[in-house]
């Protein structure tokens, strides 16, 4: 083999070798991009999870003050249908 096809040989080798390492950068590239992009959107459902665990905090609060409520209409309604019971029963 001559000097020159060494040399040309080896030029070959270093244009493959550059040529994968720039490969290589851009799947680094598009790796890392990709890394921030699920960072971001890991960040975004932090949030919303956080927005929505507040969000069902204040409703199952609420729920409970309903119940409650619900509860002393129908002690209220049972006092007045037995008040009206023996009103009519009297009378009767």
């Amino acid at each position: 083999m001559s000097e020159q096809s060494a040399i040309d040989n080896a030029v070959k080798r270093l244009a493959m070798a550059l040529d994968a390492l720039d490969a290589a950068v851009d799947r680094r590239r598009d790796a890392d991009r990709n890394e921030d992009t699920l960072a971001a959107q890991v960040q975004t459902l932090g949030l919303d999870r956080a927005r929505l665990a507040s969000a069902l905090d204040g409703e199952t609060a609420r729920s409970r003050k309903l119940e409650a409520t619900n509860r002393e209409i129908a002690e209220r309604l049972d006092t007045a249908i037995a008040s009206i019971q023996s009103v009519l029963e009297s009378s009767e």
